[in-house]
């Protein structure tokens, strides 16, 4: 049915009612331009004027809409810090302070080079009040400003009191984790054990770590549940930052920092371990000795000859391995 088509039978509807059966009434729109309305009486009304008006309204409708948008759109991207883009910053309720975001605000009070007694870290769920960075108008935490109404941040979160306009990142709440993350919903799920976020790749086959990510990163020691920088779950199912995991691998260290099992498939590495130590015999007094030692990889223990270079597991025949 077209536009046109819908308005006319929508003013038939307002002359004669909706029981056409019993009005026996019906339309015609006439060269686009007049619409006719002829009822079984006889009698002719041209709706054209009413039309006219709808169309009129709906005009009037649509102008104010798009002024709303231009509204809200205004310096989209233009403003924020080096961890948002967002359109406001915050008040800091610890320090009564103004800080572009928690992040910011953490940097400059949680310093080293801040007096340890004054030393102190925001929470998401503390803040209370924001500054629209166009109009500064300080209000209590919304999304759009009760001033200029300006959208303060495409991405909002009431809960975690998050703005940013760069939605590219993906952002959603978690309720598991009870922050938001990024990456987008439908690629992660929560698992309870481990009490983060997972990727759904990993969802029958990660081993659970309880609170895996509720600790320091072992190579930065930063807390790495609230990092912004990417996680990696390793194998073993602990996490670490990806560019400290990159740097072990610059300074060749292949094992978790935590627990010493391998974090990729090393069998490559072992099989030049084995032409190694076939081309290194130890001297005669040392052939027969040998060592107890421990599997970093598998956990089990065996009795083998004891090699300068390295002990290989009799059980999963990895070279992570130490004497016991």
């Amino acid at each position: 049915m077209s536009e046109k088509r819908a308005v006319v039978l929508l003013h038939a509807e307002k002359a004669f009612g909706k029981d056409r059966s019993e009005q026996k009434w019906f339309a015609y729109v006439v060269m686009e331009e007049a619409i006719i309305m002829y009822s079984s009486e006889g009698k002719v009304y041209n709706l054209s004027s009413n039309t006219e008006s709808m169309h009129g309204e709906e005009l009037v409708q649509s102008k104010e809409h798009e002024k709303i948008n231009d509204l809200q759109e205004r310096g989209y991207m233009k403003y924020g810090c080096q961890h948002y883009r967002r359109r406001c910053r915050i008040r800091a309720p610890c320090c009564n302070e103004i800080f572009h975001c928690r992040h910011c605000h953490n940097e400059a009070k949680d310093d080293i080079k801040i007096d340890p007694k004054l030393r102190h870290d925001l929470s998401r769920h503390q803040i209370k009040q924001v500054i629209c960075l166009l109009c500064g108008t300080e209000q209590e935490v919304q999304q759009n400003c009760i001033s200029c109404g300006v959208c303060m941040g495409k991405y909002f979160c009431g809960i975690c009191k998050l703005f940013d306009d760069d939605v590219s990142k993906k952002q959603y709440h978690c309720g598991g984790c009870g922050i938001c993350r990024t990456g987008g919903s439908e690629n992660f799920f929560h698992c309870d054990k481990c009490g983060c976020c997972q990727s759904t790749l990993l969802k029958n086959s990660h081993a659970c770590v309880e609170k895996a990510m509720h600790h320091d990163c072992p190579v930065c020691f930063e807390y790495l549940f609230e990092s912004m920088d990417e996680i990696a779950v390793l194998p073993c199912g602990h996490t670490i930052h990806i560019n400290c995991m990159n740097e072990m691998r610059k300074h060749l260290q292949y094992a978790c920092p935590l627990c010493s099992k391998s974090v990729c498939d090393m069998s490559k590495v072992w099989e030049k371990f084995d032409l190694e130590i076939a081309a290194t015999p130890m001297p005669e007094q040392y052939q027969n000795k040998m060592v107890w030692i421990l599997c970093n990889d598998c956990g089990k223990s065996s009795n083998v000859k004891y090699h300068i270079i390295a002990q290989k597991c009799l059980n999963c025949n990895s070279y992570n391995t130490r004497q016991t």
